[in-house]
């Protein structure tokens, strides 16, 4: 059995990060273990790609909530990326590095060192910023394309509503000036997905001290008395296990690493006893904290081309396919999330408490469930869509048995403080407002039921319940924080009470961000490698 120095438990958007700055000194033995593949697929590396691998259980665990009453009975779908770069290889791309205020509220959390300023130099030592002009700024291996002169004319329309209103717009959501409606910054270099494997993970593989294995399902940690000593795996039915000098480190994502800490003995004690698993640490807050965005969409008919009109029909897909392959550029090459922003739905607030998206494309016409892929509707359309940005409900994601693949028990708790659900009523009238100002309504030929601009409170509430579904932000089940009570690890991501261990992923947020959260997490792990390496 094969000995390194550390052991990474997953190549998503943190794990790939971890392995190049822990291996970058050539000192360090690397092993990083992922359950899915490699991600050759074409369909990652295509900006809209991820039509396709939303619902591609080659690259997706394709998880589910359990039923919500608050939501009327549904189950929510849950992807999370079973693949080489994680959910950041098959995520919508987004770049949101999240507020200041959130981080400060992480350090107050107990996440001390966690402030803005010390995260924001963190983003800028990770990033290479590429202007629409081919400037760039910054010399970090992530590169972050600002595509402001390639989206789609009719989100004009927006951009004139939200002013109508006397809203703010901003040049860059991660700017200094981070309010207001703004063309979404995405991460890509040359028309390509950067996501974390392709900048961090693909130069590490360089190097003779760093090791990949793929299509391996870590089952158990390791241990000697409580000190993580590797991990137990395994690879084509056969178990395997492997050896970490230094540290184990859990980088599976916020639902699989609080399942990984739980099959291992570190959990609620009362739950391992229900599965027979023997408890090493009795931590009741392994797999709670659970946060996580919930977001609608209102659906209109268009007055104007939109995406539709380009990406439905095949001569369509094929002129759209043919400028992609000579120039890595037009609708193939963005995000359909193509503006959108941060808003206060009120002026006396202090903080945006909002998050807007406007797509220049609309899918009712595809059912949920029964695609294979993101099909556009034949006809012009276009969606506005808001996400309450803090959310204060938390919620559960634990083991469902002994099993490591047995499902887990995703336990949202959504909508369960009073907060959350004023919140939701005052995204819904901030999108009403903007929809009933004269920019949008020269765009819109009619709404699509149910119609948001004819909904009063009690309406738009009852059709979020009905209608809502999560942003695919989940976070914060393993969260940060200086009391064991209250938290899962320390501020420099140590497991409470265990020694050689650390979770680096979105579970470690102490709250979600009120953003996309694809850019924190790596910027967690880029900043975790320094906090690792100093106490090597």
């Amino acid at each position: 059995m094969r000995e390194y120095d550390y052991i990474i438990v997953g190549a998503g958007s943190a794990g790939c990060v971890l392995a190049e700055r822990l291996s970058a000194s050539g000192r360090n033995r690397v092993l990083i273990l992922e359950a899915g593949g490699r991600g050759r697929s074409p369909w990652i590396a295509l900006p809209v790609g991820y039509g396709k691998t939303y619902f591609d259980p080659a690259v997706n665990w394709k998880f589910e909530a359990e039923p919500e009453e608050a939501l009327g009975g549904r189950r929510a779908y849950w992807p999370r990326g079973k693949v080489v770069g994680g959910s950041g290889a098959i995520n919508a791309l987004v770049y949101a590095r999240g507020l200041p205020r959130d981080f400060e509220d992480w350090e107050a959390a107990g996440a001390t060192g966690w402030g803005w300023d010390t995260v924001r130099a963190t983003y800028e030592e990770m990033e290479t910023q590429i202007g629409a002009d081919g400037q760039r700024r910054g010399k970090g291996p992530l590169h972050v394309q600002d595509v402001s002169d390639q989206i789609h004319p009719a989100t004009r329309h927006y951009f004139a509503g939200v002013r109508e209103l006397g809203l703010p717009v901003t040049e860059d959501i991660n700017s200094d000036t981070n309010e207001g409606a703004a063309i979404y910054r995405i991460n890509t270099s040359g028309g390509r997905r950067m996501h974390s494997a392709r900048a961090f993970l693909s130069p590490a593989l360089r190097r003779s001290n760093v090791t990949l294995i793929t299509d391996v399902m870590v089952e158990t940690i390791q241990f000697e008395g409580r000190l993580a000593v590797g991990v137990n795996a395994r690879v084509g039915g056969k178990p395997v296990s492997y050896r970490a000098g230094r540290e184990v480190i859990l980088a599976a994502g916020s639902v699989n690493s609080p399942r990984l800490l739980q099959l291992s003995g570190v959990g609620p004690a009362d739950l391992l006893r229900q599965h027979g698993i023997a408890t090493l640490l009795d931590q009741p807050n392994v797999g709670g904290n659970l946060q996580d965005h919930l977001g609608i969409n209102y659906y209109f008919r268009a007055t104007e081309p939109t995406l539709n009109n380009a990406l439905r029909p095949f001569h369509g897909k094929a002129a759209a396919a043919l400028r992609y392959m000579l120039t890595r550029r037009g609708p193939l090459a963005l995000s359909v999330n193509q503006c959108g922003g941060f808003f206060r739905s009120t002026p006396d607030l202090a903080e945006p408490d909002q998050q807007l998206y406007f797509n220049p494309v609309t899918y009712t016409l595809t059912p949920n469930g029964k695609r294979t892929v993101v099909q556009p509707d034949p006809f012009p359309g276009f969606i506005i869509s808001f996400q309450p940005s803090r959310p204060t409900s938390r919620g559960r994601i634990d083991i469902s048995g002994p099993n490591p693949m047995d499902r887990p028990l995703i336990r949202p708790n959504s909508l369960s403080t009073d907060s959350d659900i004023a919140e939701v009523l005052a995204g819904a009238r901030l999108c009403q407002r903007i929809m009933r100002t004269t920019a949008l309504q020269k765009l819109v030929e009619s709404a699509m039921e149910p119609n948001l601009l004819t909904m009063d409170d009690d309406a738009l509430l009852a059709d979020f319940r009905q209608r809502c579904g999560t942003v695919f932000h989940p976070t914060s089940t393993c969260r940060m924080g200086s009391d064991p009570a209250t938290s899962v690890t320390d501020h420099r991501l140590k497991v409470h009470g265990i020694g050689g261990l650390r979770v680096v992923d979105a579970s470690a947020f102490p709250n979600v961000t009120s953003g996309n959260t694809n850019a924190p997490t790596m910027m967690l792990a880029h900043r975790a490698a320094d906090l690792i390496l100093e106490d090597a």
